[in-house]
């Protein structure tokens, strides 16, 4: 261990918060939450001889250690997971295997939904959220979260139980609630799981008072009980919508600053993608990251109005609607979309002309997780440059996670155009 490093582990803090430990390139080889930084990280360097060998494997390498602070335990759960996605450390795939990972599970197909967690998510038409490390800190977030929304935990069966009683489930079997009327509370849960908290506490302010003035004070009641319920959870979880990073700390979006010569590094970066089965169930998708990290509350998609063949006509179709809403959606500083020089030379001159930078990311056809991290960067009218990045660099990584995550909601909404056209 380095004096350095001896150093910075005294200055450790007694908060929660996520861990990032690096070799000596400065590389990202393990992120890791705590519930208290100090003890957590110095007892990686303590007694060598209890640790397996994976762990004194990965300690050898620790050349340097920082850390980001949040509010609680539950907040660096959710942080150490989107970070996990965005760096993939190598000693984090190295060091968990498939049964340390939760999703959580509701399936609102079903007549009488539950809400449960599973290692391996089927494709079953439920939803699923995650990944998350750390299956008790999981449950404790959703033993939480249903006083809240109260739900079931196994599978519907009539039958009255402790935790109908306890007021956990929702009462179908005793005819408090009606299936329905429980449909739309999950739906409550699922939308703060997606990270739509605050949109969530003014929806139910505005269901409280519609029935309290239509003095309907068993639901008013409800409601009431549910919005100051999140609002007492504003400090205790945080699932996506709180800006954990302080850019000034982030080496991608200061690398990305320099190559793109911005004044400034882009704090809020779009990733654009379309989905289709030759022309038709056309979708595109717009993700979004708010300082290096995915932001799920202001994630669009869009239904192409022309069913084509052709993905630059349609990212010029979604790029134009998408523009229109510059006020109340707010503006990108850079734009990612997927696909090669013809993709970006097609929207390069609708975003100049809103002083957006926009590069794009050449797959050449490999749509795997190994792909090769290319970029266009556009220059001179007509003129553009091929950069490929080192797979081990912090842009890379940052580019592939925004490209993998608008890839993956494109294709999720044209699956589900496919299925509702299927039924028609």
């Amino acid at each position: 261990m380095t004096d350095n490093l001896k150093t910075k582990l005294k200055t450790l803090p007694t908060s929660p918060g996520v861990y990032f430990h690096k070799n000596t390139a400065n590389e990202i080889i393990y992120i890791g939450k705590a519930a208290v930084l100090k003890n957590r990280v110095r007892q990686y360097f303590q007694s060598p001889s209890q640790k397996d060998a994976k762990t004194r494997a990965l300690v050898a390498e620790i050349a340097d250690t920082d850390w980001i602070v949040v509010d609680t335990e539950l907040d660096a759960l959710f942080l150490e997971s989107e970070m996990v996605k965005r760096y993939m450390p190598k000693w984090n795939i190295l060091l968990r295997d498939d049964k340390s990972v939760s999703y959580v599970r509701i399936d609102m197909k079903s007549a009488v939904p539950y809400v449960s967690l599973t290692r391996n998510p089927e494709d079953d038409k439920a939803e699923y959220f995650g990944p998350y490390y750390g299956k008790s800190v999981v449950e404790k977030a959703l033993r939480i979260l249903r006083r809240i929304f109260p739900y079931y935990s196994k599978p519907y069966n009539g039958k009255r139980t402790l935790d109908t009683d306890l007021g956990l489930s929702p009462g179908v079997e005793i005819n408090k609630i009606t299936p329905t009327e429980y449909k739309q509370n999950l739906r409550h849960l699922i939308s703060y799981l997606k990270g739509n908290r605050k949109q969530l506490i003014r929806e139910l302010e505005k269901l409280m008072k519609d029935a309290a003035k239509a003095s309907d004070f068993e639901k008013a009641t409800a409601y009431r009980n549910q919005f100051y319920g999140l609002r007492g959870l504003a400090t205790k979880i945080v699932f996506s919508d709180k800006e954990f990073l302080d850019i000034s700390n982030d080496a991608a979006l200061h690398r990305l600053q320099i190559m793109l010569r911005m004044s400034e590094p882009p704090r809020r970066i779009e990733g654009y993608d379309i989905s289709h089965q030759s022309g038709t169930n056309v979708a595109g998708s717009m993700v979004c990251f708010i300082n290096g990290v995915a932001d799920r509350t202001k994630y669009r998609r869009f239904k192409l109005r022309t069913q084509r063949n052709d993905d630059t006509a349609n990212l010029r179709e979604i790029v134009t609607r998408r523009l229109r809403h510059l006020k109340d959606w707010g503006k990108p500083d850079l734009v990612v979309v997927d696909g090669g020089i013809g993709q970006v030379m097609a929207v390069h001159d609708i975003f100049a002309q809103e002083g957006i930078a926009v590069i794009g990311r050449d797959k050449s056809g490999d749509h795997s997780r190994n792909a090769k991290v290319k970029i266009v960067i556009p220059e001179a009218p007509g003129d553009y440059q091929m950069v490929e990045l080192a797979e081990s660099s912090h842009v890379a990584k940052l580019i592939a996670r925004i490209d993998d995550e608008s890839h993956r909601f494109a294709i999720q909404y044209h699956s589900l155009l496919k299925r509702k056209n299927a039924l028609e």
